[in-house]
């Protein structure tokens, strides 16, 4: 077996070889794993807002609307991600996941006995052919959301990537 030196300090990656978004076994640029654990910040509010302990426009939803893709743009950045875009893509694709689940494990208790109902031409459909399309559109509108704010946020993160990346003048 040949002597193998190990390089010099200088040379060597600080970040874990686990987290070391330069490895090709990492295409979205972070583990699976850490992608699914990013979205997950999310999640908590889709359960508090459902179970109506936390609403709309107080300080407290805010937190917990804007801390998790904050802390998705500061992780991107933190590991060096090569593309934050398609990184934050696939946590807002899993975070709507999570987002369609938490809203169909709750309907029955968050819409509790006034489900939505169609009107107009739809009004004398089966109700549980209306549940089925309101579900949908709901599963839909969540994928569709997290997606959202997945590009966003990632959007963000290759702006302020590009930004940190630009070499300052000096004065």
């Amino acid at each position: 077996m040949p002597y193998q030196q190990s390089p010099p300090e200088d040379q060597a990656s600080s970040i874990s070889p686990r987290l070391d978004p330069t490895t090709p076994r990492h295409r979205l640029g972070l583990p699976v794993i850490a992608i699914v654990g990013l979205a997950l910040l999310a999640a908590p509010r889709v359960v508090l807002h459902d179970l109506n302990i936390i609403e709309e426009g107080t300080s407290v939803n805010a937190l917990f609307v804007f801390l998790p893709p904050l802390v998705w743009i500061v992780t991107v950045l933190i590991t060096r991600v090569p593309r934050p875009l398609i990184t934050l893509l696939a946590v807002g694709l899993f975070y709507g996941v999570f987002l369609a689940l938490g809203h169909q494990i709750l309907w029955n208790h968050s819409l509790g006995d006034n489900p939505p109902q169609l009107g107009g031409n739809l009004a004398g459909l089966d109700p549980t052919a209306q549940s089925l399309i309101f579900r949908s559109f709901a599963v839909a509108s969540s994928l569709l959301i997290g997606v959202v704010v997945g590009a966003i946020s990632g959007a963000i993160a290759w702006g302020l990537k590009v930004l940190l990346r630009r070499p300052r003048n000096g004065g």
